[in-house]
């Protein structure tokens, strides 16, 4: 009897022991609401998501959002300035709470967790309203400009008929200019370099005539954090429904937001 009362009692110890370890873990909606702060991390040079403004404050398509998340959950927002790089260890190391910006791969889902999409990253045809381009078959005899070796390029050279004409360049300012200087009759950019197009020529009239691909960016966050989660789910959700995602879209990637553009 003593035998099994001693291993009664070690259990006993052992099952609050372990109940302790459980209620010190740290949530990060907690922390973040004790701290009365949320720290996000952002590409501080990353037009139209993310850049200086003209008074040197952060602005951009991510910052509306991250600022709609900290209003939401009654705290301040403080930006967090991070790489390629080191975002990820930055976020493991708690020295961010969540992350914006972030494309969805299984190799990164094994390290973060991902909360629901909120903004769209697609790679789309640009050119002038007045010339008719509705689908890859249109590109045929086009003359279009691309940056050499990215995925736009691959995306094009897949897409494009045979008598397309691709022309490639080593960067992305020589494929604008190549396209509004009138070498071109169309480019292919990702949406973020199709913006600042879209918003400064307006003599030329670009619009978008469609996309070739689509991987919309996700807000990262570490793994296990269900309420965080939650919130920023709830948070991308309302402002989806009430217009106000469709606002940052217009005023920063200069076209309406298209929600099937938020589907991975």
């Amino acid at each position: 009897m003593t035998i099994q009362i001693k291993l009664k009692a070690l259990f006993a110890a052992a099952l609050m022991v372990g109940a302790a370890a459980g209620m010190a873990h740290a949530d990060a909606l907690d922390d973040i609401k004790a701290a009365g702060q949320i720290n996000v991390g952002i590409f501080s040079d990353f037009p139209p998501f993310s850049s200086a403004s003209a008074d040197m404050s952060i602005k951009g398509y991510d910052i509306d959002v991250a600022q709609h998340i900290a209003d939401a959950l009654g705290v301040k927002l403080n930006l967090v300035s991070i790489t390629g790089q080191n975002r990820i260890p930055y976020l493991n190391d708690k020295r961010v709470d969540i992350l914006m910006s972030v494309g969805y791969s299984k190799e990164r889902a094994e390290v973060i967790d991902f909360a629901a999409a909120y903004a769209p990253y697609y790679i789309a045809v640009i050119g002038p309203a007045e010339l008719k381009v509705a689908g890859k078959d249109d590109l045929g005899d086009k003359t279009i400009a691309v940056n050499r070796g990215t995925l736009e390029d691959t995306s094009l050279t897949e897409a494009a008929p045979a008598s397309a004409d691709i022309q490639r360049f080593d960067n992305y300012n020589a494929v604008i200019q190549a396209f509004i200087s009138g070498q071109t009759q169309l480019m292919v950019v990702g949406n973020d370099v199709g913006a600042q197009v879209l918003a400064r020529q307006e003599a030329l009239k670009p619009e978008q005539k469609f996309q070739l691909l689509t991987s919309p960016s996700h807000i990262g966050l570490n793994k296990n954090e269900e309420r965080l989660k939650q919130s920023v789910n709830d948070t991308v959700a309302k402002m989806l429904s009430d217009g106000k995602l469709n606002e940052s879209s217009e005023a920063w990637l200069k076209t309406p937001l298209n929600p099937d553009n938020l589907k991975d």
